[in-house]
């Protein structure tokens, strides 16, 4: 039917047009986002597993840096201990030297000197032994808990007391070869109470580095889920592109032609 007031024709190929355009604009928005799931309305079940998904590897990799921390803590504890050890070596030797009988009163006093200040250094070195604030090596009781995850996931690490009174050398002396011999036995017993500190860093430090590595795995693993839930593929979305400009140019040449169609009526009215 011809008719000048109501163009059918003309409001079903704005309408379809409009589809095209729409259709055209979100493909674009995918395109240029890499997203196949921008906004709550391109897949509403899809966005809140995404978003979930998205949490878990947030608290993943932030659990991998936790552990990394832990691992820098331990590194500093450990690191001091080295020193502390090899001081404790140092002050053996010299009680071992002391214990012999060829030396006089006053060069055992030089030796005894010696040994005092390394006792002293290993004094220090446990009170400065700090990370982030945290004392690590003068006090048996503190402890840290390196947490990657929920709370049952996390390795605590105690704390040891490398001070002259937690490794009872504090009240030694190698003035005599009594005394020296005295030491020897106690020092036998600090370097082992040390070594047993160093012991335990390491195996922790063993633990939390094989941690980190399952977490990363962990969260590359779910990086991958939520792509395939979230991301676009370029491939169809680009095929889905081109058929919508496709319609969307059709849609334009056939509203021009329906636009006309009205005119057609004036040539009976002329």
């Amino acid at each position: 039917m011809l008719v000048i007031k109501n163009n059918i024709m003309a409001a079903n190929a704005a309408r379809h047009l409009g589809q095209s355009y729409d259709a055209l604009a979100t493909s674009v928005e995918r395109l240029s986002s890499g997203l196949r799931i921008n906004t709550a309305k391109d897949d509403a079940a899809g966005l809140a597993v995404r978003e979930l998904m998205r949490a878990d590897i947030a608290v993943l990799q932030q659990g991998a840096r936790n552990a990394q921390d832990g691992i820098s803590l331990l590194q500093t504890a450990e690191g001091g201990m080295q020193t502390i050890d090899n001081l404790l070596v140092r002050m053996k030797q010299l009680a071992e030297q002391a214990a012999t009988g060829t030396y006089t009163s006053d060069q055992l006093s030089i030796m005894d000197t010696e040994f005092d200040e390394l006792a002293e250094e290993i004094e220090r070195i446990a009170g400065s032994a700090k990370f982030n604030g945290t004392s690590l090596l003068d006090s048996a009781t503190g402890t840290v808990s390196v947490v990657f995850g929920t709370a049952d996931d996390a390795i605590t690490v105690n704390m040891k007391d490398m001070t002259k009174e937690g490794l009872g050398i504090d009240a030694l002396s190698i003035t005599s070869d009594d005394s020296a011999m005295t030491a020897l036995s106690t020092l036998d017993t600090a370097i082992g109470t040390a070594t047993t500190a160093r012991a335990e860093f390491g195996a922790k430090m063993n633990r939390l580095m094989t941690s980190v590595e399952v977490l990363n795995i962990q969260a590359e693993n779910l990086m991958s889920a939520e792509s395939r839930v979230s991301d676009v593929d370029v491939a169809t979305e680009m095929a889905a592109m081109t058929r919508n400009q496709v319609l969307a140019q059709a849609g334009v040449a056939m509203l021009a032609q329906a636009n006309m169609m009205p005119t057609m009526a004036l040539t009976l009215l002329g």
